[in-house]
Parts: structure tokens; C-alpha cells; sequence
């Protein structure tokens, strides 16, 4: 028995030790870095410090945390949160960070689709961008300093406060934030009029690993290039972006029509890909496929949800689609005329007449998981029916809340902008970009993460497939 206890004890032992030496190394770590954090900048840094012994400091993490997967148990937290009301706070968080061995993480709006603005596996600390938000719009020279804090909504409703002519091209979601959303390219609802939001980057304010604050002329076109669809602060903490404002018309026209397989959706969905290239630039058009209940008990169809943006009234809209897009019949009745400040509200999916006011807020939604991936689908090489038909399939087979299929078309100013203008190369030669997306509730327990995730996968290799090797038939 003395031998057997002397054989078995020493490894769990060893293991609480090293576990309780890395516990007394971080907790040391912590410490050295709020101290530095003081004797770098003594006068303010306190007020924005969160550690996990302050009773707000779950409610700030979790406060743009937009993915439930990423807010468990045993997902790893900040040693420290840092909320910078300056640049002098991130300058601080950034050398005190270097000096003690801590990994950054910054966070803008917390949407990124794999956690990576406020989780890693390492010691880390968090620079939250979210004091930072100062949105100042120049009418006349049609150029905005967005502070990279500001969300999206913020963004668009500074700028409908000075004029209802001019927008900027960013993403639908208003509580993503301006500086990731920018820092990886930024697809939005007038892509195919303007391209994307980092195309619209005419100057920075970026803080570099070394402390420097350095705008478009001290960092250098290489720098600059990288920063625009490059990823979120790979290269520093993107203080402030200046923008560049794009005109809309006084009215724009949105639509939101819908076909289930029994309405000929599978054909539909064949024939708009064969319009999107007859589409005027000014329609941006985006196909939602999902699985939904019919009328009879337990029966499920697949719904196409087509829903647009266009930069014009309903009549010229109505001339356009007859022209290039006459199958989906689309009709005065299925229209809405607005302003382009409203669309953002609409496209939002809050309901009509909802004040403008909703764009600042920025209070959390739903905390529930969910797991994405987007692809691209060449012009080559259009989905035929029957992968349509198998997508269908594997639609039905899914054990989730929603698993969504999101079809959004390209062409237009995307066709003319070069693959290497910014690091974002997916440009001409591209029919429409393919989002998956499989969302789950935090209560769900019946819902295997692993299957999921794999399904999501597994969906995008089997488009690859037919974008690949251009396959007419269902490989299942």
C-alpha cells in the first residue's frame, strides 16, 4: 500500500504546485502591471481600471461581449480591463503590457466572430475602446474623424444629424464597432455603389507597439495599406479614422419579399444569379435561406428572403428589376420609399417608425452562441439546382435555433476596385459572397457546439466543392 500510495500521490501533487506557482505568477503580474499602470499615468488611468476583484468588472467585460460561445466558465478572462478615456491611458496599457509579459487585446464593438478582441489563451489584458467615441462630421469638405469606439450607428446618425444627403458605407449591425468593422474591410448595404467602408479610408490615428501616435504621413503607405481590411489591430490600436462621405439620394427604396420551396424558390434563387450581373449599381441585393415551419404541424419548407437597398425611388426600381430580375415579380406594394438614415434603422430589423435614437444605443442583445464562416462563389461558377436542393437537405438537418444561409451579390464598384488596393482581394471575378451562420440560445442544452460548428464547416467544403471542380451533381 506504501508503495502504491508513493507511486500515485507525487503527480497530482505536481500538478497543484505548477498550478499554484501559475496562479502566484499572474496574480504577481497583475499586480506589476496596475502599478505600472499608475506610475505611467497617475492622474486618471484609476477610474479605468477593472480587475477581477471589482464588483462592475463582469458587467464591463460582458457589456460588448456578442457571443455567448465565449462567455462560459471555462473561457479564459482578463487580468485587467482598460476603458482609455485618452491616448495617454492606451500608451500606458500598451508599455506596461510590454513590460510584464501580457498579451493585448482590443475591443471596438465585440463582434468579431471568434472572441478574438477579448479572449486568448495567454495572460491578457483588454483595451476597450468604448469611452472613445467622438464622431465629428465635416459637411462641406464631405469627410468625418470617427473615434474607433464609435459603433456603426453612432457613425450614421452623426452624420444624418448634419445632413440627410450624405452617409458612409459601412455594415447593418449598429453596435458593431467603427474600428474593427473598418480594420477588416467593412461590408455594407451600398458596397456595389462604393465598395467597402476601408475603401473610404482617407486617415488615421493609430497607436504603434512602441507608444508612437502616427497618422497617415508618419506611418507610411505599406502601414496604412495594412490597416484597411488587414484585421482588427494587428498592427496597433487604431485610435481615429477619417472618412470619407459618400452622397445618397433625399429617397431610397428597400424591399423585403419572401418564397418558400413551394413558391419556386430553388429556381429563384438559380435565376438570381444569372441577374446579378444585369443589376444596377445602385441595388444592393442579398438573399437570407433559412429553414421555417409551415402551416401544417410538423412541416418545414426552406424560406428565400430577398432584401434590398436601392439608391432611388420605387419607380426606377421597378423598371430595373423588370428588366434584369422580372422572375421574383416584384411589385410597388412590396416597397418602401425612405430615407437613407431610415434604411439603416429598417435593415437593423427594428420595426417602422422606430426612432432614430435607437442607432445610439448600445446596451447588449441577445447573448445567445453562434458560429459563421463566409466564402465566395466565382462567376464561373454558379450554384446549380440541384446543390441548391442539397444545401436544402443539410438545412433541415441542423438541430439549432436558426442555421441561415446569407447570399450577398456582388459586382458594381466591387468589380472595379483592384484585388490589391487594400488587403481585402476578394473583388472582381467574385458572383456573390456566401455567409453561413448557425445561432443557438444559451439555455438551448440539446445543441452539440461541436456539430454545429462542424456543420458550418462542412456546408462551406461542400460549395467549395462546385466552386472548385464545378461538379453538376449532389455529392452528398
Amino acid at each position: 500500500m506504501n508503495s502504491l500510495s508513493s507511486s500515485k500521490f507525487p503527480f497530482p501533487f505536481l500538478f497543484l504546485f505548477l498550478f499554484s506557482f501559475s496562479w502566484v505568477a499572474s496574480a504577481d503580474r497583475h499586480e506589476d502591471f496596475l502599478q505600472c499602470l499608475h506610475s505611467q499615468n497617475s492622474n486618471s488611468i484609476s477610474m479605468v481600471i477593472f480587475t477581477p476583484i471589482n464588483s462592475s468588472y463582469s458587467s464591463v467585460l460582458q457589456f460588448s461581449l456578442r457571443n455567448g460561445r465565449f462567455n462560459t466558465g471555462a473561457t479564459p478572462k482578463p487580468l485587467v480591463i482598460v476603458k482609455p478615456l485618452n491616448e495617454a491611458h492606451i500608451q500606458a496599457a500598451i508599455a506596461c503590457s510590454q513590460k510584464h509579459g501580457l498579451q493585448i487585446r482590443v475591443r471596438s464593438g465585440g463582434h468579431d466572430y471568434e472572441g478574438l478582441s477579448y479572449v486568448t489563451v495567454v495572460p491578457f489584458v483588454v483595451i476597450d475602446l468604448i469611452n472613445m467615441r467622438t464622431v465629428t462630421v465635416d459637411v462641406g469638405k464631405k469627410i468625418a474623424w470617427v473615434q474607433a469606439g464609435a459603433t456603426l450607428g453612432e457613425v450614421y446618425y452623426r452624420i444624418s444629424e448634419k445632413s440627410r444627403t450624405l452617409a458612409f458605407p459601412g455594415g447593418v449591425c449598429p453596435t458593431v464597432g467603427s474600428g474593427g468593422h473598418i480594420s477588416g474591410g467593412g461590408h455594407g448595404m451600398m458596397m456595389r455603389k462604393y465598395g467597402l467602408a476601408a475603401d473610404h479610408i482617407i486617415d488615421v490615428k493609430l497607436i504603434d507597439a512602441k507608444g508612437r501616435i502616427l497618422d497617415r504621413a508618419s506611418m507610411g503607405e505599406d502601414l496604412f495599406w495594412a490597416i484597411r481590411g488587414g484585421g482588427g489591430n494587428t498592427f496597433g490600436v487604431v485610435v481615429a479614422w477619417k472618412l470619407e462621405l459618400v452622397t445618397v439620394p433625399p429617397t431610397v427604396t428597400v424591399f423585403n419579399v419572401t418564397r418558400t420551396l413551394e413558391q419556386n424558390a430553388t429556381k429563384l434563387v438559380h435565376q438570381w444569379q444569372s441577374a446579378i450581373g444585369k443589376f444596377d449599381e445602385d441595388l444592393f441585393s442579398r438573399i437570407f435561406l433559412s429553414r421555417v415551419n409551415t402551416s401544417q404541424e410538423g412541416k418545414t419548407t426552406i424560406l428565400a428572403a430577398y432584401t434590398s437597398l436601392f439608391l432611388g425611388g420605387v419607380d426606377r426600381l421597378l423598371s430595373m428589376m423588370q428588366q434584369s430580375f422580372p422572375q421574383l415579380g416584384l411589385v410597388k406594394e412590396d416597397c418602401i420609399e425612405m430615407s437613407w438614415i431610415e434604411s439603416t434603422v429598417y435593415f437593423a430589423s427594428f420595426p417602422r417608425n422606430t426612432s432614430l435614437d435607437v442607432l445610439l444605443d448600445r446596451s447588449p442583445g441577445s447573448t445567445g452562441s453562434f458560429k459563421a464562416k463566409t466564402d465566395y462563389v466565382s462567376v464561373k461558377e454558379p450554384i446549380p439546382e440541384i446543390a441548391l436542393e442539397g444545401i436544402w437537405e443539410r438545412l433541415n438537418q441542423l438541430d439549432a435555433q436558426v442555421a441561415q444561409l446569407q447570399l450577398t451579390a456582388y459586382g458594381g464598384k466591387m468589380d472595379e476596385i483592384s484585388e490589391t488596393s487594400t488587403p481585402f482581394p476578394h473583388r472582381a471575378g467574385n458572383l456573390f459572397q456566401i455567409h453561413y451562420a448557425v445561432f443557438w440560445g444559451d439555455q438551448d442544452i440539446t445543441v452539440d457546439e461541436a456539430n454545429t460548428t462542424s456543420w458550418v464547416q462542412s456546408d462551406a467544403t461542400q460549395i467549395e466543392v462546385y466552386n472548385r471542380i464545378g461538379e453538376k451533381k449532389y455529392n452528398s
